[in-house]
């Protein structure tokens, strides 16, 4: 049984938008709902009553009516969503045009900027009319290759009121890795910074973009945003012009929103491309809209006067869910940088300082953090905090702990895992619920989510393949330039027809949390045994030797042999002490099974450019397998590292 770290008081409990929306839901419906838990199952058994009232008590903004909710709620994939409506993604956004602040920005070495919600609707106003004057129509696509600033947020509320549609990568992407995602989806419009900060440098961002605008040919304007450099000189960039000189000027132009379909693509996402070229995944307005606000409002439990902070790039789906925090009229909290620079606590001061009351981040992070001796509730003032997310990788049983211990013992820890399959979760954080260390404290509302066994049959308290068996609005309209949607079935429905596997090794516990055992497409067999990684990075993580760990499995003498990679802390060495105590720690919290065949000290680890350890590269490499996309790396160059190990050879 896992120990139970948290739960909410009576008091807070009723404070929250879950409860409200439980009382409306029996008013409405003629319910009597009193949990959690029988909400979860009202939400899963009546699909479509549920998304109705999603749709009316978060006040979706539209011209048109849906005509039905969805036509077949098992029909996966295909299903369709709020036939009929007609509404607009970024209106929903810019509800508000009050002097509340929207969006706040800090960036490593500047002071914080604000801009109120008025401010916001009028800037987006400008840029989009701006969009329009050069022939911007519903279709088009607009690509940003942005920090995570304010003129980031605006160029997409100004191209999605258009009804073009929006897609980013970060800035830290090489031109391979930029090609390989704005080439398959061929954008009128690119967005870029001139440079962008990360650990005290700059990095210049505008010889890249100079020397792919060929390789571009559909781009036929290139809107250069001053960041690192107030008056960059832009005379290398075909195209180009200054931020400023191309918004329009005089008096704020009319907002026009285009009123479209709901199945309308708003944004085009990117999988992490490390086994090919990365599947261009395009998501739908209205579906992605009224998901991000289930899951904002009532699992997130965002409010007014709520400031909201996500530690994320604009090449991340975290950046998408974050800024859709704007339909709700909070402020958005935005940071550009490393989350390390000048000390590891510095995000915390900005949360003191910007009195962050929802914190979100990943997992390696926390872990980070926790190793560098941090203690951000004995530092710092954090009394408007409320809830910490985490998300990226799963959070260990000791991360839930030091959380608790050494941030704040009052909230609610909400462990959430989803993707940009989905630009959403699967399972995430329930405000009225308890928290258990190790756990996601819920599988979501109107997802159904499953763990099945290796023969495709339900458990509960047992280790299976994340599956959803209905339909979700958030699922996407397909990939980019897969008219007869083979790339899509092929992704996600071949394991299991009429079912979307995700790819996740997870357990469903008895009391409805949900343990996230690691991909399943990088489970480990040995012996015919399966065995997530995560279960052994629970364990790595807790000896303070370790900073990072990757684990693979390696084809040995007709059988799969666990292979684990460490990076030490820099003055130690993996001698014979170091690993008894790794192999020990292993086998006395998992079983004998888990412990490593071998263990082999490495420079480094390798990590996707959204933050995930790359097993599958390292997989291929040590079996002499290419890896056909490195620009889809962080540090693509620690690869080699792992080229013809010969600890591996015996």
């Amino acid at each position: 049984m896992s120990k139970l770290l948290w739960e909410p008081s009576e008091e807070r409990v009723k404070s929250t938008n879950m409860y409200q929306f439980i009382r409306y839901v029996n008013e409405r419906y003629g319910m009597s709902i009193s949990s959690y838990d029988e909400l979860y199952r009202w939400s899963i058994n009546e699909i479509p009553l549920f998304w109705e009232a999603v749709w009316n008590y978060s006040g979706v903004i539209f011209s048109k009516p849906y005509e039905f909710i969805i036509d077949e709620a098992s029909k996966l994939p295909g299903a369709k969503w709020f036939e009929g409506a007609r509404l607009n993604f970024a209106e929903n956004l810019l509800r508000y045009r009050d002097d509340r602040v929207a969006l706040s920005f800090k960036g490593e070495a500047a002071s914080t900027v604000s801009i109120t919600n008025a401010e916001l609707y009028d800037q987006v106003a400008r840029l989009a009319c701006s969009l329009r004057n050069i022939g911007i129509k519903p279709g088009d696509r607009i690509a940003g290759f942005m920090p995570n600033m304010i003129e980031t947020v605006v160029a997409m509320l100004a191209a999605t009121s258009i009804g073009a549609t929006w897609s980013s990568c970060s800035p830290d992407f090489g031109s391979g890795g930029l090609l390989d995602r704005f080439g398959q989806i061929g954008p009128q419009v690119l967005f870029t910074a001139n440079g962008y900060s990360y650990g005290g440098k700059k990095f210049d961002s505008l010889s890249l973009i100079g020397g792919i605008a060929k390789e571009l040919p559909t781009v036929e304007h290139i809107i250069v945003v001053p960041y690192t450099d107030s008056k960059p000189d832009i005379s290398g960039v075909p195209k180009g012009v200054l931020y400023d000189d191309f918004l329009s000027r005089g008096e704020v132009p009319e907002l026009v929103f285009e009123q479209l379909p709901a199945n309308h693509p708003v944004y085009i996402m990117y999988s992490s491309g490390t086994t090919g070229a990365p599947k261009c995944i395009v998501h739908e307005a209205a579906g992605t809209l009224v998901q991000h606000l289930k899951e904002l409002k009532l699992h997130t439990d965002l409010k007014r006067e709520d400031t909201i902070f996500y530690y994320t790039t604009c090449g991340w789906m975290m950046w998408n869910w974050l800024v859709s925090s704007l339909a709700l009229g909070v402020r958005v909290l935005l940071y550009d940088g490393s989350p390390f620079h000048r000390n590891p606590d510095v995000l915390w001061r900005l949360a003191q300082d910007e009195k962050v009351s929802v914190f979100g981040t990943s997992a390696k992070y926390l872990s980070g953090i926790e190793k560098a001796g941090v203690k951000p509730g004995k530092a710092f003032d954090l009394s408007p905090l409320r809830a910490v997310l985490s998300t990226g990788s799963p959070l260990s049983i000791e991360s839930f702990e030091y959380v608790y211990r050494d941030i704040k013992s009052d909230i609610v820890l909400s462990s959430i895992s989803g993707g940009t399959d989905i630009i959403s979760c699967f399972m995430l954080g329930n405000p009225i619920g308890p928290v258990y260390a190790g756990e996601l404290q819920c599988r979501g509302l109107g997802m159904k989510v499953e763990a099945y066994d290796q023969d495709g049959n339900p458990v509960i308290g047992k280790k299976g393949e994340l599956v959803c068996t209905a339909a979700a609005p958030s699922m996407p309209v397909g990939f980019w330039n897969d008219s007869e949607g083979r790339k899509y079935r092929s992704a996600y429905f071949e394991s299991y027809p009429g079912v979307w596997a995700h790819g996740d090794h997870i357990e469903i516990t008895m009391h409805g949390g949900v343990i996230i055992h690691g991909r399943s497409d990088a489970t480990l067999n040995p012996g015919g045994v399966r065995i997530g990684t995560a279960e052994i990075y629970r364990q790595v993580e807790t000896i303070p030797e370790i900073l990072d760990s990757l684990v693979i499995g390696q084809d040995w003498e007709n059988d799969v042999r666990v292979i684990l990679f460490v990076k030490l802390r820099q003055g130690c060495e993996l001698d014979e002490e170091l690993l008894k105590r790794i192999k020990s720690t292993i086998r006395q919290n998992t079983t004998p099974r888990h412990v490593p065949a071998k263990i082999i000290a490495v420079a480094d680890i390798p990590y996707t450019l959204s933050g995930k350890k790359v097993e599958l590269a390292v997989r291929n490499i040590i079996h002499g397998k290419d890896v056909e996309n490195r620009f889809a790396l962080a540090n693509p160059e620690v690869l080699d590292q792992y080229n013809s190990l010969k600890e591996l050879d015996s």
